[in-house]
Formats: structure tokens, sequence, C-alpha cells
């Protein structure tokens, strides 16, 4: 029986100019959104792969005047922008060498020798636009039937060809993948770890990110530590303190964030966590994030508190990383303290450092009374000036 995929975003009216304008028969949704809408799944992107060359793509999405960018012309990807959101077109490859990191292709008109050249069975799904038909050269519908991650063809084929391939095993495994997982893969992976090396850190990084950010990476991450493969990418990672964190998110309803859970997985000290922020290339930001974090002892501060001289984040990663109660925060709006330099120099004080050292004396009682009212506050300077 003819697998089919019925999904409400076909029916968008930008793709059906696409699609129009691309021709009958000349190209097919293919990899995520058609593995995603299978397993009835949100999609985020859509992508597609066509028979066209890639300036005989750009020529028939200007005629239909659809605009067109050339996002990877010598790969053969052409990015049109639709009203719903933008599709990438890929004319149909084949690898011509690979070095692991980067691959010469030159395209194609075969659409098995395209789905040959992607990572897993799951991704080389491919389905019709007309009538959602869907083809499957590699087992790919089995596999996702299955929860299986596997490897189109020889595994480490595949990882020579794109080292990277093994932190995208990882990261589909713990989005999609049951267990046990596939032997062939954890051993092509376990083999091949130090191959990562090669790759850039940028690189590295992002999929990293990529796959903390989901749901529950603990299990995966503490695979990647039994494969020797996380030793390669993060050995000073702590799968237990990650599994610790998840749980703890989980617990109390709060969503999953892959820099806290990065800070989870790295020891408490703050010039690591730079070193690692470097080196995953990460914002400016998010380097001071997670030295923030860091700085964790193992205990905190009333929640409140801490929200006010941390920031509402760095309080929730505190908080967090030491099994405390968030609950403080739900719904609470860290206020500005009131109290200015000017009032107190109203009050007979001499500008200077004494008007600092008394704003700092107030603010530290009202912090620690939970911020009372102004009421308050002008009581706590009377007391100071007293």
């Amino acid at each position: 029986m003819t697998e089919r995929l019925v999904a409400e975003w076909m029916s968008r009216a930008d793709l059906a100019a696409l699609n129009a304008a691309l021709g009958q028969g000349m190209a097919r949704y293919v990899g995520g959104a058609v593995r995603d809408s299978l397993l009835g799944q949100p999609v985020k992107d859509i992508d597609m792969a066509t028979l066209l060359q890639p300036r005989e793509t750009m020529r028939r999405l200007k005629e239909a005047a659809i605009t067109a960018i050339p996002t990877g012309l010598e790969h053969g990807t052409i990015t049109a922008v639709l009203a719903g959101g933008p599709v990438e077109i890929t004319t149909l490859r084949h690898d011509v060498s690979t070095d692991g990191r980067r691959a010469t292709v030159e395209f194609a008109t075969d659409w098995r020798e395209d789905a040959a050249r992607r990572d897993f069975t799951i991704n080389a799904l491919y389905a019709d636009p007309q009538d959602g038909e869907v083809f499957d050269y590699f087992g790919g519908l089995n596999d996702l039937a299955a929860r299986r991650v596997r490897f189109i063809g020889d595994a480490r084929q595949r990882i020579r060809e794109d080292h990277l391939r093994i932190l995208r095993y990882f990261r589909f495994q713990a989005r999609f993948g049951s267990q046990p997982a596939d032997n062939d893969a954890e051993a092509a992976v376990s083999e091949l770890a130090a191959t990562l090396k090669g790759l850039s850190r940028e690189r590295v990084g992002m999929e990293m990110m990529n796959l903390l950010g989901l749901p529950d990476p603990a299990p995966t991450v503490q695979r990647m530590a039994e494969l020797g493969v996380l030793a390669v990418v993060l050995p000073e990672a702590d799968p237990a303190a990650l599994a610790a964190l998840v749980a703890e998110e989980q617990r109390q309803s709060v969503a999953p964030d892959a820099l806290r859970r990065l800070a989870a997985l790295l020891p408490a000290e703050v010039q690591l966590a730079e070193a690692v922020a470097s080196r995953f290339r990460l914002s400016g930001a998010q380097k001071k994030r997670l030295a923030l974090a860091a700085q964790r002892d193992g205990a905190s501060d009333d929640a409140r508190a801490l929200a006010y001289r941390l920031g509402r984040e760095g309080a929730l990663d505190r908080l967090l990383l030491a099994g405390q109660s968030a609950a403080p925060l739900d719904g609470w709006e860290v206020p500005a303290f009131p109290l200015k330099g000017g009032a107190i120099v109203a009050r007979g004080i001499k500008a200077g450092p004494e008007v600092a050292r008394i704003l700092r004396s107030v603010e530290a009682r009202w912090v620690a009374e939970g911020f009372p009212d102004e009421a308050r506050i002008n009581a706590l300077l009377d007391a100071a000036l007293n």
C-alpha cells in the first residue's frame, strides 16, 4: 500500500503557487517536513528537492514573481521567499568527493541517488506535492515507525563523508530514537569519535546546543560518554549533573534551556565556563550567563533576592542547578529600587561616598525585608540616618 502524506501545511496557497512555478513532477518535499508530519509533529522548515538546475529554478521563480535568493548556488540551493515562510529548494545531487568537513557535489537526475547521499533513512523520505505520495528508498518509513535512527548504507562511510553526522546521530537519537539503539550506528560513532576534532568548534557547539535544547537529552549524553564521544567534544562534562537538572526542570515545569543544561554539565568554575563558551563560539551574553551560573556554590539565596541581584534568568539558573524552588518568581516582576541619592542629600547629607553607603545600606534592608513599599523605605532611611 502506498504511503501518502497528509498535512495541513501542504494546502497553503503560497506552496501551491511555488509548485506550479516549478512544474508538475519536477520537485518533491524532502527531509524534516516529511518526517515530522508523518510523526504528527509540528513542522518548522520546509525543504524541497528538484530535478531542475539551479538557474532554471531561479528563472521559473522569477517568471512567477516569487522572490528567489541564491543562498547556496554552488550546491544547488535556492531559497524561495513565501508569505508562509522561506522554502529551500535544492537540485538533486551526488557527492564527487568528501573530506569529512565539506563535499564537492555534482547535480543529478535520479531521486534515489540524491537520497543515498543523505545521512539517516528517516531524513531521506520524499513526498509528492500534488498527491502526497511518499517515496522511501532505504526503509525510512519502517525505521520511523520503530523510532530507529539508522544511517543510510554503511554507517562508517556516511560519517567519513561528514564527521558532524556523529553529533547529528545523537541529536536525532535523543529526539526520535528508541532503545536498544542501532548497533551499527553506535559502533561507527564510537570508532570514529576522534574525527570530530577536525570540525570547526562553531559547528560542534551549535550541534551540542541543539541537542541540549531537546526535552530530555540526559540519557543520550550519558550514552555519548559511554561510547567515548563526549570525551572528544566536552571532556569536562558530568552527565549525571545534567540528568539531575533535567529532572528538576520537569518537576518544576520549567521549559528546557540549552545553556542552563550546558552549565549543569560543567564544574562550577568560572574560567572553565568562559573557556567552553569561547570554544563553542557562544555569544557574549551567553558567555556571561554561563560564567554567572558557574559561580554557584550548591546553595542559593532567597529566590526573589537572587533575581534582584542576578536578574530573573540568572536566578532561575542558580535555583534549578541547586535543586531549589523557583515558584516565588512565578508572575513576579523584579522591582527597581526607588530611593535615589537626591533624597538623601535633601536630608542634609553631603553628596559623596556617604550617600552611596547609605543607599547600599537601605537597599540591603529593603531586599532582606522582601521589597516593602515606599513608606517602609522612608522608615529604613530614617533608621540609617539616626
